[in-house]
């Protein structure tokens, strides 16, 4: 049976991104792994083998239906073991009847969304190893080279990761 390896990252949104950037990076000691073009998102690790573990989205710069939900969590995000095991769990939501909410190509990742039983938005998602990331550029930009059941994943947005 498939099951999640590990809490993969955190997505939040923000009422001052810079404040916000130098309280994780000074206080807690985070790098910044990435930013997407434009500046409205940041995304962060504490470790070196990780895209990210938090995301932050600048609140004042998001889509006004994200604006509308205030500063607080987008989602929380499990990593799986591997694609079969993420293929594995998407097949298992879809015969339960459940909604997937949406599959998302991070170039790195690949993943898809749903909701807990009390409307809490979860990706389960699987990454490639940092040696197959990008060397440069947008860490986000390119193509995952795989899809969940022939199910081809959306480019990331600024409303969801």
């Amino acid at each position: 049976m498939a099951a999640v390896k590990q809490l993969g990252h955190l997505v939040l949104r923000v009422g001052d991104l810079e404040k916000s950037v130098n309280f994780y990076t000074e206080i807690l000691g985070l790098s910044v792994t990435t930013v997407r073009p434009g500046g409205m998102m940041v995304f962060m690790s504490a470790r070196g083998n990780a895209s990210h573990e938090l995301a932050l989205i600048d609140a004042k710069g998001a889509p006004k239906d994200a604006r509308e939900k205030g500063i607080g969590l987008v989602h929380f995000a499990w990593e799986m073991t591997s694609l079969e095991e993420l293929k594995e769990t998407y097949r298992k939501c879809i015969d339960q009847g459940m909604t997937i909410d949406g599959i998302a190509d991070h170039g790195v990742s690949l993943g898809f969304y749903f909701s807990d039983p009390d409307g809490n938005e979860i990706e389960l998602f699987h990454e490639l190893p940092p040696s197959e990331w990008p060397q440069e550029g947008y860490l986000f930009a390119g193509e995952f080279p795989g899809t969940l059941d022939g199910e081809v994943g959306e480019k990331l947005t600024d409303a969801r990761l």
